[in-house]
């Protein structure tokens, strides 16, 4: 069956009391399971975006689903006013999982070895909350530690970042549709070209307190840097004693062939920002992981969230360190995103894309303006049961669940060739 694609207006006017802050594609879903969803009119679709990560393990996982219906029975929130029982084991497992990214306190990032100080964890709810709670911590480490001069510190971030939508995140991104019209800006930030390590050399002094980067951008459009731009920047922040804040939110958890994308390059930040996928897919989830030296300075009185490391969160969260333990989703991610890139590149050399990129099972298409739009792709990919997004103009992102089957994979990839023909 073959849907229609009404005008933007006319999606306008039938929303109703909804903010018009979205512009999704015309479907309605109502149920779904692992890498599928079916809509309300009882058609299915093959789900490519996986809620920009979020859905790594795919809709409804058993796993995940039965710790959070477990944990509703027993206690859903009590407020960091008070202990619970699973506050500390979450803490714990997410400290673990990403022990191999976080440098030790003091150590040179690039090789710190595992034997550092246990990394610490900061709960929060969603990923732009823990963006924010890296920048207020870096600047206060900046202050109490570094003794940078009052109300000074800089932040180094990269030219096309996306890390949240808060007044303060949108004041350094350079999207004007996510900048314009919420003046005035925050100070403090200082954007550079991503992948130029020379220029973000020459952006640090003695008033920045951290570097803020993606391992990989996407919602640039999946942009992976040099092969040796990740190792430069931790050169550069350990010899200007400025912490490392890798934004993991997008990349992390599975979706690039490893746990986490900084394992790629080898390198440990100082703080890691992690969200999305770390919920599951059933309720917000998100962390500050880091150096105890960087986070001890956010004492009480200083920053707290009413939900955030709540008991049905952190269920949830254990549950999903849990699936990520024993590397299954992260081979699956390897072995499919290899398939999954190599066809990529075939419909690129047989003009069909202008280009593609990525790593694991994460992408980003470019197509030729001339012949279509990426939401002019996506609706043609609608059409024929497939579920992507687009991204500035005439660029689109692959995401499948990490349980995405190698048949729909090549699937979605024949409907894919389809809608370009």
């Amino acid at each position: 069956m073959t849907a229609t694609i009404p005008s933007r207006d006319a999606e306008a006017a039938a929303a109703g009391p909804l903010a018009p802050n979205y512009h999704p594609l015309p479907v309605t879903l109502t149920t779904g399971e692992g890498a599928w969803v079916r809509d309300a009119e009882g058609r299915t679709y093959l789900d490519m975006l996986a809620g920009y990560s979020a859905l790594n393990f795919g809709h409804r996982h058993p796993a995940l689903i039965g710790a959070a219906k477990a944990q509703l029975d027993r206690l859903t929130l009590s407020s960091r006013a008070f202990d619970h029982d699973l506050l500390h084991p979450f803490a714990e497992a997410l400290s673990d999982l990403a022990r191999p990214v976080v440098a030790g306190a003091g150590v040179a990032g690039a090789g710190a070895a595992a034997e550092g100080p246990q990394p610490m964890v900061l709960p929060m709810n969603t990923g732009a909350e823990a963006v924010e709670t890296a920048i207020k911590a870096a600047r206060k480490w900046g202050y109490d530690v570094r003794g940078v001069a009052p109300e000074r510190a800089t932040i180094v971030v990269a030219a096309g970042n996306f890390h949240g939508r808060t007044t303060t995140i949108v004041s350094f991104s350079t999207d004007p549709e996510a900048r314009d019209g919420f003046a005035p800006h925050t100070p403090g930030f200082r954007v550079v070209p991503f992948g130029d390590a020379d220029a973000l050399r020459d952006a640090v002094d003695e008033t920045t307190v951290a570097v803020l980067l993606e391992p990989i951008q996407g919602e640039q459009g999946v942009v992976v840097p040099p092969a040796g731009y990740w190792p430069a920047v931790r050169s550069i922040c350990d010899e200007a004693d400025v912490l490392l804040i890798a934004d993991e939110i997008q990349s992390g958890l599975g979706r690039t062939g490893t746990t986490f994308a900084l394992e790629l390059w080898g390198v440990r930040a100082d703080l890691v920002t992690l969200g999305k996928a770390l919920g599951g897919g059933v309720l917000p989830v998100s962390a500050v992981v880091g150096r105890p030296d960087v986070l001890g300075v956010l004492t009480p009185g200083t920053h707290g969230s009413t939900f955030g490391g709540n008991p049905l969160a952190c269920a949830v969260g254990i549950a999903v360190v849990d699936l990520l333990r024993p590397g299954t989703f992260q081979e699956r991610a390897r072995t499919l995103g290899a398939h999954l890139h190599e066809r990529l590149a075939t419909l690129v050399d047989t003009g069909l894309l202008v280009g593609s990129r990525g790593v694991g099972l994460w992408a980003g298409l470019d197509v030729d303006p001339a012949r279509m739009t990426g939401r002019e792709l996506c609706e043609r990919l609608l059409r024929l049961g497939v579920l992507a997004k687009d991204t500035h103009g005439s660029t689109i992102r692959l995401a499948p669940p990490l349980v995405v089957e190698a048949d729909d994979l090549d699937l979605a990839l024949d409907r894919l060739t389809q809608a370009l023909r």
